[in-house]
């Protein structure tokens, strides 16, 4: 039995779902950086389509995912869809193309449709994507009409499979806040699929509104968290306690709004030390949960 069930490890029993990104494990191969996770206590996993970890256009694709969705079975994770790979699509360019793009956005619509599906066979959580940012020579207007259109045609997949959209708010994209998010929402018609990824550290980056507050703000419409430290006007993923944020009023609203999905851990940039790092979070969620500190307070 792996260390996943084991709970004797905390003295409280966590009242958040805590899992861990695969972008985080690029060096390892998925069924290892799965073991890995599952091993250290997590209770799930946020699976970047890449490359090297369920390749959407490689052969087999259907066979592949089934035999992921065995293992995570086997290993009691849940799991979230995320599609930030930085050259899936295009080998020069990161990111590109996206929903904005002069050319290529149908591919971009085509790989959200193939996560949608992966999605759909794994009982993921949600499908998690974001908007692009808007190249320089385009009008704010023609870019705006350009997501909408891509957003309106991956809803209509998602609604049709049942799968659970997570947008996400992204420094320096098209739509890099909550409120922004909440005027795409409304433009596309307030789709019950259409839900909202929450990164923490993106809010202590630029949202004008305290860290908690984001969370309360975001309420019902969460359901994907991703979870990193992060300073004041630096879109950069730190380790926590490298950072600003202070987490367990963060961990605390979340537990408030009735959160209950996976808040997995996003620190794309240190797979050199993916299970050391892995670990060290957990412990520090962990001891801040809403649970844990309320112990603390009865002792």
């Amino acid at each position: 039995m792996t260390a996943h069930h084991d709970r004797a490890t905390t003295a409280a029993e966590p009242v958040l779902r805590y899992g861990f990104g695969t972008n985080g494990f690029s060096n390892h191969r998925l069924e290892d950086a799965l073991t890995v996770i599952a091993d250290l206590g997590y209770d799930g996993v946020a699976l970047t389509l890449d490359h090297h970890h369920l390749d959407p256009f490689a052969p087999g694709l259907a066979a592949r995912t089934a035999a992921v969705a065995r293992q995570l079975d086997r290993l009691g994770l849940a799991v979230v869809i995320e599609t930030g790979a930085r050259y899936l699509l295009d080998p020069w360019h990161k990111h590109e193309p996206t929903l904005l793009a002069d050319e290529g956005r149908e591919r971009r619509v085509d790989f959200l449709r193939r996560a949608v599906a992966v999605g759909a066979d794994l009982g993921a959580q949600a499908v998690s994507f974001w908007a692009g940012v808007r190249p320089a020579r385009l009008d704010a207007r023609t870019a705006w009409d350009r997501l909408v259109a891509g957003c309106a045609d991956v809803v209509e997949t998602a609604d049709k499979a049942g799968v659970a959209l997570g947008f996400e708010p992204e420094p320096g994209m098209l739509v890099e806040s909550v409120d922004e998010y909440t005027r795409l929402a409304a433009a596309l018609g307030d789709p019950e699929p259409f839900g909202l990824t929450l990164d923490i550290g993106h809010c202590r980056c630029l949202e004008p509104y305290p860290v908690p507050e984001c969370v309360r703000r975001a309420g019902n419409r969460l359901v994907n968290v991703q979870i990193d430290d992060m300073r004041r006007g630096t879109h950069e993923h730190l380790e926590f306690g490298s950072g600003e944020i202070d987490f367990p009023p963060v961990l605390a609203a979340l537990d408030e709004v009735g959160y209950r999905g996976l808040v997995a851990v996003e620190l794309p940039r240190h797979s050199h030390d993916a299970p050391g790092v892995a670990r060290r979070s957990l412990d520090f969620l962990r001891s801040c949960d809403p649970a844990a500190r309320r112990e603390e307070e009865m002792a």
